[in-house]
């Protein structure tokens, strides 16, 4: 029977339907299933199959959104039960993102945090035109292991090498790993201005962040 559960559970992440995943959540708790395996045996195996759908081309921007969606739903179900058992989720990282000063570009951003999301990792998406000095905040609130930084305007993508340099200067250089993406930015941009890590679209780069945090242990 929880097998049957199980399998409804990815069922629900690959058609994207939020509200049944959160019904499921509910029902795995009212039946006693532990949270986490809920998590890993019911819900993972789904987000696992999109990425793989998304990566070969045989799945779209909107089925990814709407994965994402439904992961998240039934985690803020499954969350409450694991707070009150003092456990949680397996977590790969904590990453901030945003989209730098000056730009207002969001979708690729937010295409990077859904799959840094469903790849186990704890994303704290802080938006478009975001100052350095709300950067260092968050990095430092969060202890983020990684900042990952989407410039889509020549003009902007300076300020991924200002941030570099903050970083610097504020002392967390060496705490905290640099990821830069975006339409005008290179690998050979990534190595001038001292990013840790470059990847050209989403899913490259949730491969990049574990590398990075792989490199960082």
């Amino acid at each position: 029977m929880t097998e049957e559960l199980f399998k409804a559970m990815a069922q629900s992440i690959i058609d994207g339907d939020a509200e049944e995943a959160e019904r499921l959540a509910q029902q795995a708790l009212d039946r006693g299933v532990d949270p986490l395996e809920a998590i890993d045996k019911g819900y993972t195996p789904g987000v696992d199959y999109v990425g793989e759908q998304f990566s070969c081309g045989s799945a779209f921007l909107p089925e990814l959104v709407m994965a994402g969606d439904a992961m998240k739903a039934a985690i803020r179900v499954l969350e409450g039960a694991m707070a009150a058992q003092g456990t949680r989720r397996q977590i790969a990282g904590k990453v901030v993102l945003a989209t730098v000063e000056g730009d207002i570009h969001d979708i690729g951003k937010s295409l990077v945090g859904i799959m840094l999301f469903i790849g186990g990792f704890e994303v704290h998406d802080m938006g478009t035109s975001v100052s350095i000095g709300k950067l260092i905040e968050k990095t430092r609130e969060v202890q983020a292991d990684i900042v990952g930084l989407s410039a889509l305007l020549t003009t902007t993508m300076v300020r991924q090498r200002d941030f570099v340099e903050a970083l610097d200067d504020v002392g967390l250089r060496g705490k905290v790993k640099v990821m830069v993406g975006g339409a005008p930015v290179t690998r050979s941009w990534a190595d001038e201005i001292g990013a840790d890590g470059f990847s050209e679209d989403a899913v490259g780069a949730v491969e990049t962040a574990k590398s990075l945090l792989r490199r960082k242990g």
